[in-house]
């Protein structure tokens, strides 16, 4: 939809932005988004979207937009949509791959995960300007007495756990450093059943360390399970 306020004879009317150069986070050169405004792109009505780039495993954190609906299209690779209906509480998990659409309402809670390398979204708006609340924001910025008295957990233990998030606003999970102790772990763990099998007499070769993610859900595609 054009901008109604728009005086299109003035000489700055806009038609084209590149997106690539409108770095919204970069978690590296695999992981990052790029997006797009009316800020970008004046002639732009109420819409506006997020180039969301993603290797396997990696998370686009759980959030919502309190102006907006969105509408993930998969351009490339596969990834799980997952997101909380405020009217039941259930959780919903939607697999989309190419040409296929999953559609969050405005102000629903949810999150995406790809299951490939190499996964291209876009996120499409029906705002100028999305707005955002990150999870890792709330998790940060809601004082720790406040969650400890509210849902009876130890201080020192939450603030241990919340450490890591070091204050930051994640948008792309988990962090590089996650994903490597993770390996590092992995690696242990092979080596360690990879030792116990040599001492029994027999081999166990050592599979390159991968970051998986597990849903836990009822519905595969929109549809449950059976």
């Amino acid at each position: 939809m054009a901008t109604s306020y728009m005086d299109y004879t003035k000489p700055d009317v806009q038609y084209f932005f590149d997106v690539n150069k409108n770095r919204l986070k970069t978690r590296n050169a695999e992981n990052f988004i790029n997006r797009l405004g009316r800020e970008n792109l004046n002639t732009l009505g109420d819409v506006s979207l997020l180039d969301i780039y993603l290797s396997r495993g990696r998370v686009v954190e759980p959030h919502y937009h309190q102006n907006a609906a969105e509408l993930v299209y998969c351009i490339s690779g596969s990834a799980m949509v997952s997101l909380i209906n405020p009217f039941n509480n259930i959780i919903t998990n939607v697999t989309i791959t190419p040409g296929q659409v999953a559609n969050i309402p405005q102000g629903w809670w949810h999150w995406e995960v790809a299951l490939e390398d190499k996964t291209h979204l876009l996120a499409i708006f029906d705002a100028p300007y999305p707005e955002y609340i990150f999870g890792s924001d709330i998790l940060t910025k809601t004082p720790i007495e406040v969650l400890s008295h509210t849902y009876c957990l130890d201080p020192e233990l939450l603030k241990k756990v919340l450490k890591p998030l070091n204050n930051e606003t994640i948008v792309i999970g988990p962090t590089d450093e996650c994903v490597m102790q993770a390996q590092q772990q992995q690696q242990q763990h092979q080596q360690h059943h990879a030792n116990a099998s040599f001492c029994n007499g027999s081999s166990h070769p050592n599979a390159a360390p991968q970051y998986h993610y597990h849903p836990q859900s009822h519905c595969h595609n929109g549809y449950p399970n059976r």
